[in-house]
């Protein structure tokens, strides 16, 4: 998987061993993306620096070394991730007349051979992976930034310093850019009602002041005139998730049957998990029991000739266990399974490891048992696949049936009437509404039967006061409803979430949420989280469901072959039910969580107490403490279940703990 980092400009009569020292402080920050090997390298004339730290997957020689140079001595490349197609692509130079004569075969060299042939839009148009890389070229004194189509793997990027000391930092986690002696690491009050809002940083922002998140699909240039000037130009799109949607409703799939629809979805999903299968590591799989995780491995195990790898993790607590499922699951598809049963003090154990992780502020609490199944697995392999992205793409969250089925009815209803049955649903805490509805739910569709009703009565009390079918996307996806009422001096900067979207314009409620999932949600929550789980651990994480065929073609197929008779992802479960029965895979959606409440209120409320306390909030000046006690009294009294509003306010306070000792 491996992790990247350099920096362009800064002071001019640094020699080279000045510049390899650095980049060697900054590079052994992230350490674990890398465990494998390292490398520097730097050009003291033009004031580049590029190092690097390997996870070795593919081609595991030090033919793989990074940074690496191309054969014509022009580029110089520091890169992360996997390219699948890097075979094919060698073919393909072969059969153009370009030279034969490989060092190795990792597909660092591949992408640098398509640099030398091609270009780097080119190669960009031409690659299929997941990737974030640096490139410099020799020659034009130009540095190239360029990240994969959905956002898999991340890099941040900004000037930092003032006037002939200014230094372009890039890499691949924060914690490298802190390193360097430029960095100034001013927190930014505006991006963090963001971080309250969503409980992620959504890009192209981050939580510091003139640092970046390069968006999914992009590519940076910075030429000698943009050094000189200091300027940071507008990164430009090779591919846009965006387009493909618009596309994909403009020009939809056209299939003869339901079973071509379905033979369709299997024979791309197939090629995806085959490509995505290569290599030269132990290799498994994460496995929920539910059905985007159950369809991977499926998959995966129909095309080997052992038993796949698949892993989970247990918990005591019944309503967040999905582990049984899972083993079921393993057991009907013959899969060599292991299972943890973890416990609270195992769960929280992790908690104080988080701001160092996650390296910028992040509150989703499935971060915990996303690192715990991480770790187990790196015990047994070094590359995981993952099943994430099946419900962006599929129709599969809980928000699309819900806007499906209620909206219709709920726009036609007053409004004023609909705030009567908010106050109606938040009389009662969710706890106590969980008490009085817990004993019916088995007369209940399954659809219906959920987790944590209380809570969800609580968000839909939101959701009735929604003025528009935005409005209510904008509710369901939010933690705190107006975050720059208690962080200190902000203002809310626009996301695509609060702005007209040209190319949504015609598309129904139901596709415009999962567009704009598809855009933020997933590369900024799901995408991240994963990432920096298993590179804690230095374990590589693959999503078949991301490779960018499976994603045009899902964004081809008609809603009709995602939602139906109220429940999403019907082609996707039709292709499951070909390998598993069923009766193992039809259940309420139950999440990936742990019972963050409760612990607030038990054995966390000391460690949390003490990051909220009033003086401490006065005298950091970030939140309105006033405001932040609010919450957090009503928490411990049971009056509300305020446990994620809590959990962003508690991460950010936890980071900035940490980043204060830097």
């Amino acid at each position: 998987m491996c992790g990247l980092v350099g920096y362009l400009g800064g002071s001019g009569s640094l020699g080279e061993s000045d510049h390899l020292a650095t980049l060697k402080r900054m590079s052994d920050r992230i350490a674990t993306r890398g465990p494998d090997g390292e490398g520097q390298w730097a050009d003291a004339a033009a004031r580049i620096g590029l190092a690097h730290r390997r996870l070795a997957v593919v081609d595991l020689s030090s033919a793989g070394h990074q940074p690496m140079r191309s054969v014509s001595g022009r580029y110089v490349l520091s890169f992360n991730g996997e390219i699948y197609n890097h075979l094919a692509l060698r073919l393909q130079l072969a059969g153009n007349g370009e030279p034969s004569a490989w060092r190795g075969h990792s597909d660092t060299e591949t992408l640098l051979a398509c640099f030398d042939a091609w270009g780097v839009e080119k190669t960009l148009q031409a690659v299929s992976g997941m990737f974030a890389f640096a490139l410099w070229d020799r020659r034009e004194r130009v540095l190239s930034l360029a990240r994969d189509r959905m956002g898999e793997k991340p890099l941040y990027y900004g000037w930092q310093g003032i006037g002939e000391q200014a230094v372009f930092l890039f890499g691949s986690e924060l914690k490298a850019l802190r390193a360097h002696p430029a960095f100034a690491g001013e927190v930014d009050r505006d991006v963090l009602t963001l971080q309250l809002r969503h409980n992620y940083i959504p890009a192209p922002h981050s939580i510091y002041q003139g640092v970046s998140k390069l968006l999914p699909g992009s590519w940076l240039e910075l030429r000698q005139t943009d050094i000189a000037a200091r300027r940071l130009p507008e990164p430009r799109p090779y591919w846009s998730a965006i387009r493909v949607a618009a596309s994909g409703c403009d020009t939809p799939h056209v299939f003869t049957s339901d079973d071509d629809a379905v033979d369709h979805t299997e024979r791309v999903l197939l090629d995806a998990i085959r490509g995505q299968m290569v290599a030269d590591v132990p290799l498994g799989a994460f496995l929920s029991g539910g059905v985007d995780s159950s369809t991977v491995v499926a998959l995966m195990q129909s095309q080997s000739s052992r038993p796949v790898k698949t892993f989970s993790i247990g918990f005591e607590d019944g309503a967040y266990d999905e582990a049984p499922y899972a083993k079921d699951i393993a057991r009907h598809l013959g899969t060599d399974h292991t299972e943890l049963y973890v416990s609270p003090s195992d769960a929280m154990a992790v908690i104080p490891r988080l701001p160092q992780i996650y390296d910028e502020p992040f509150s989703d609490s499935s971060q915990i048992p996303t690192y715990l199944v991480s770790q187990l697995a790196r015990n047994h392999v070094t590359v995981s696949l993952s099943g994430d992205a099946g419900d962006e793409l599929f129709c599969g969250y809980n928000r699309y049936l819900l806007t499906s089925r209620l909206w219709p009815r709920l726009s036609a209803t007053p409004l004023c009437l609909r705030r009567i049955g908010s106050r109606v649903l938040t009389s009662l805490s969710p706890e106590a509404w969980n008490r009085l509805l817990d004993p019916l739910k088995r007369l209940l569709p399954s659809t219906l039967r959920l987790a944590n009703l209380g809570g969800k009565l609580h968000k839909a009390a939101l959701v009735l006061q929604s003025r528009s079918s935005s409005d209510l996307y904008l509710g369901l996806v939010s933690h705190w409803d107006n975050p720059a009422s208690v962080v200190l001096g902000a203002t809310e900067p626009e996301t695509p979430l609060t702005r007209e979207i040209r190319e949504l314009i015609g598309m129904g409620d139901v596709q415009k949420m999962m567009v704009l999932d598809m855009l933020t949600y997933l590369p900024d929550d799901i995408l991240a989280k994963v990432d920096r789980a298993a590179m804690a651990v230095s374990l590589e994480s693959r999503v078949p469901f991301l490779d960018h065929r499976v994603v045009e073609f899902a964004g081809r197929l008609p809603m009709k072959y995602k939602f139906r008779d109220g429940q999403g992802k019907w082609a996707l479960r039709q292709v499951l039910y070909r390998y598993v029965p069923r009766k193992l895979i039809e259940r309420p959606k139950m999440g990936f969580g742990v019972p963050l409440g409760a612990w607030l209120r038990g054995p966390l409320r000391e460690w949390a107490g003490d990051l909220l306390e009033e003086s401490r909030l006065r005298r950091e000046g970030f939140f309105d403490p006033i405001a932040i006690r609010t919450v957090w009294n009503e928490h411990l009294s049971g009056v509300r279940n305020w446990q994620y509003h809590l959990w962003d306010v508690l991460m950010f306070q936890a980071w900035l703990e940490q980043e204060r000792r830097y």
